[in-house]
């Protein structure tokens, strides 16, 4: 808990919605990704459409949803269609702004892994799956991608890449034909990167309120590059706090009732 009462996931969560545009067509990850684009949609963005995988557009769930096929998702959603017209007539055909999604593993040119840790044969781990991760980070528009920062999490190799962020930089993501622009910022529970516009390297350009560089590049499995024009994140407003400890209550009062 910061000196001004908030948590260092607040924090993630508040900057990571405020990258969220009125407007746009978000194609929404679970967990957190959900909850910060439902944040977004009750605080500046209300007019941002959430596409979630299982076909809901449009969604406007009342708690955060525990997975693609929570019921809360359709009940209020202004249209379901079907998964492959999702995908199809939505991601696919250049109608999703933006990609928002989640993480198990980053590395340093954002591709994401969240099949395996260790060997695909006999990992140490076995994680969610792709989902629809792969095809969102391949054609949405841009992609935001949100996770907490870790020497685990942030690492200088990936076991498996699930999601090709800018595959092995500078130019290769063009090379490979993705109509994406790839991703455009990871938020974290330190601070902000951002891939460089040459070398698409991440790169810390700015600092949640108490984080540190140093903090920072210690959970990073690589030599975390910083910006020159580092910023200092603004800290949560009154309302932003209101509205997501709301909707983290609402939403564990209904899994208690549930």
């Amino acid at each position: 808990m910061s000196g001004n009462g908030y948590t260092a996931d607040e924090m993630m969560s508040v900057a990571a919605s405020r990258e969220l545009r009125d407007g746009v067509v978000c194609f929404v990850g679970i967990g957190l990704p959900s909850e910060a684009a439902n944040l977004a949609r009750a605080t500046h963005a209300p007019e941002c459409s959430l596409i979630y995988e299982s076909g809901t557009i449009g969604a406007k769930p009342e708690v955060l949803p525990l997975s693609i096929g929570d019921g809360e998702l359709a009940e209020n959603a202004d249209s379901v269609v079907s998964v492959p017209e999702i995908f199809n007539y939505w991601l696919q055909a250049g109608r999703v702004d933006v990609g928002f999604l989640g993480a198990a593993q980053i590395d340093k040119f954002a591709n994401i892994n969240t099949t395996v840790i260790g060997e695909y044969d006999e990992p140490k781990v076995r994680l969610p799956g792709a989902g629809g991760a792969p095809e969102i980070a391949a054609s949405a528009k841009e992609v935001i991608v949100m996770l907490r920062q870790s020497p685990r999490a942030f690492v200088e190799k990936l076991s498996f890449i699930t999601s090709v962020g800018y595959a092995d930089g500078g130019d290769a993501r063009g090379k490979l034909g993705y109509p994406g622009s790839g991703p455009s910022v990871v938020i974290t529970d330190f601070g902000v990167l951002r891939p460089d516009p040459e070398t698409k390297e991440l790169t810390l350009v700015g600092l949640h309120p108490g984080a540190t560089i140093e903090a920072a590049k210690e959970a990073t499995g690589w030599n975390l590059k910083v910006s020159d024009a580092l910023e200092t994140t603004a800290e949560p407003e009154e309302r932003e706090l209101r509205v997501l400890r709301e909707l983290k209550e609402r939403t564990e009062a209904a899994r208690k009732a549930g």
